[in-house]
């Protein structure tokens, strides 16, 4: 893998550990609502909002093809196939590849590919789902960075009536593994109230599809 050209790093190690017990059967969840800094959060925001060259892309879902209720942008080292789409990675940047480092140092797993997903008002949304994608691999670790306004984020039990919700906060890191893709699928509904733009960054490992 191609490091990126060196730049400064304006990623430091000021965070503080704030996890927040997560009571939710079969499945492993890691919720810190204040892991990266306030003024870090800040800056990534601007930097990701500014820099990265976003795309609106088609999505097929029970044979009818639509434009994605969001803006999108896949960096990594290997392509991601889901509901008929299939995004070819852009190459790292010095930020996203500090910010990879210090989730992997958080989750102890390693990562190569991030899909970020900018929602631009109340009006973007993502649909129930589950993350289970065979070049995911068994029992996939997914780390999920929120950076600008906050939006509910929901489960639900594929088996049982059981729900769950959090509120996905400004510099708040959710991490998802163990079984959680195998019972529970996840959302983020739209919403009617007036609010701000939201980025979220989600951390995988992609087998490469010859292996």
């Amino acid at each position: 893998m191609a490091h990126p050209p060196q730049q400064q790093s304006f990623f430091t190690d000021t965070g503080f550990d704030s996890q927040q017990s997560v009571n939710m059967p079969q499945a492993e969840i890691d919720w810190r609502p204040n892991w990266l800094p306030l003024e870090q959060a800040d800056a990534l925001f601007t930097a990701l909002r500014e820099q990265v060259p976003w795309q609106q892309l088609p999505i097929t879902l029970f044979g009818r093809t639509m434009m994605q209720p969001r803006l999108l942008a896949w960096y990594g080292d290997h392509p991601y196939t889901y509901s008929g789409l299939t995004l070819q990675p852009l190459a790292w940047t010095q930020t996203l590849f500090d910010l990879k480092a210090r989730v992997e140092a958080q989750c102890h797993t390693p990562f190569n590919t991030v899909l970020l997903n900018r929602y631009r008002d109340g009006r973007d949304y993502m649909g129930w789902h589950q993350d289970d994608e065979p070049e995911l691999g068994c029992k996939p670790v997914i780390a999920s960075l929120n950076l600008g306004a906050s939006r509910r984020f929901l489960f639900r039990h594929l088996a049982r009536q059981e729900k769950r919700e959090f509120l996905l906060n400004h510099g708040s890191l959710l991490v998802m593994a163990g079984e959680t893709q195998t019972h529970w699928q996840h959302s983020l509904p739209k919403t009617q109230l007036p609010i701000g733009e939201r980025i979220n960054l989600t951390f995988r490992f992609v087998n490469p599809a010859d292996e």
